[in-house]
């Protein structure tokens, strides 16, 4: 049994609650968060306690964290943790600085505690299907990849001036994702973005819409596209073709009614967002936490995956700057340890 500190106890740290609390051999046993009465909140629904996030990370009876606070303050967190002795699990990202993160890194090694990083999308079962039959060969050598990942609506204003920009703070998941489907980083990145869905979100200096395409050292080709709005619903799509046949994982509807009639052949929309999307996968996720830390393997998702969908997210911030293509051999530097 772990005994787990939550770090965070907004929106996605009720999440992790829950599948913390759900979980066999994890139990969830404090919570901090800035604001007092969120914590206190999730706390007693939880039949957990209130510390610090100070006081969680150098409480000896805690085996590990997990990090669901602003991004501002992961890496400090996740520093302070591994420290202490704790097996981290951290929302993505690393950071909102490449520089910072890669720092982050290499004190974690140094500190000899495994640390995950939240790419949670990695264990969606349709899409770690789509991997598995693309590792088996199912399609041959895979070619072409395209990801689409389209939210219901844009955030908050305030939230965009402080995420680090849709490159950051959204397509990142993407990035991962490419990452995991093609088993490697990209050579080159090219990115355009505009803001289409809201001029306020211009105004912020960031982007709403956005089109990344990335080659791979042996030609393979692979396109992100993302958007703040899609009216329909959370619109979350992975294709990739192969020299011997095309893998796709389409999105999960609110139902799989199809209604057909003289007028036409209808059914439902994709699931509203990514709450109600990737429920599955938050729970996988944290299995496969738990499952890591205590068989004393390595966890699936690992700090070196952070940093390089962080590199990949510096890359297209530069890339739709410059409106040229990047390397990403300029972006991603090793860093003293």
């Amino acid at each position: 049994m772990l005994r787990i500190g939550l770090l965070g106890a907004g929106r996605i740290g009720k999440v992790h609650a829950s599948a913390i609390s759900a979980h066999t051999k994890s139990e969830l046993c404090s919570v901090s968060d800035a604001y007092p009465k969120s914590a206190q909140n999730l706390a007693e629904e939880f039949n957990a306690k209130v510390q610090s996030s100070e006081e969680i990370i150098e409480d000896p009876s805690i085996d590990a964290v997990l990090i669901a606070t602003p991004t501002d303050t992961h890496s400090d967190l996740i520093e302070a943790a591994t420290a202490a002795g704790k097996a981290v699990l951290c929302e993505k990202p690393v950071d909102l600085s490449l520089t910072r993160a890669q720092q982050c890194q290499a004190a974690a090694a140094r500190n000899a505690v495994p640390v995950m990083i939240g790419f949670n999308r990695r264990f969606d079962q349709n899409f770690a299907a789509l991997k598995a039959a693309s590792d088996a060969g199912e399609i041959g050598a895979s070619e072409m990849l395209s990801i689409t990942s389209f939210d219901p609506a844009p955030p908050p204003v305030s939230y965009i001036k402080v995420s680090g920009g849709l490159f950051r703070d959204m397509m990142i998941h993407d990035f991962d994702m490419a990452n995991y489907i093609m088993g490697g980083l990209p050579t080159s990145i090219s990115a355009v973005g505009t803001s289409v869905v809201d001029s306020e979100i211009a105004a912020a200096g960031d982007v709403d819409t956005a089109i990344v395409t990335m080659t791979y050292a042996d030609g393979r080709i692979a396109v992100i596209r993302n958007s703040r709005r899609a009216v329909y619903g959370y619109d979350q799509r992975v294709e990739l073709l192969g020299a011997k046949g095309l893998l796709q994982a389409q999105n999960m509807l609110e139902n799989t009614v199809i209604k057909s009639t003289e007028y036409g052949v209808t059914g439902a929309k994709p699931t509203y967002f990514f709450l109600e999307r990737y429920m599955q996968a938050y729970a996988a996720e944290w299995e496969a936490f738990v499952d890591a830390i205590l068989a004393g393997s390595e966890v699936p998702v690992t700090m070196e995956d952070g940093v390089a969908a962080l590199a990949m997210a510096e890359a297209a911030t530069l890339s739709n700057e410059k409106r040229m293509p990047v390397e990403m051999k300029e972006i991603l530097k090793p860093v003293a340890k």
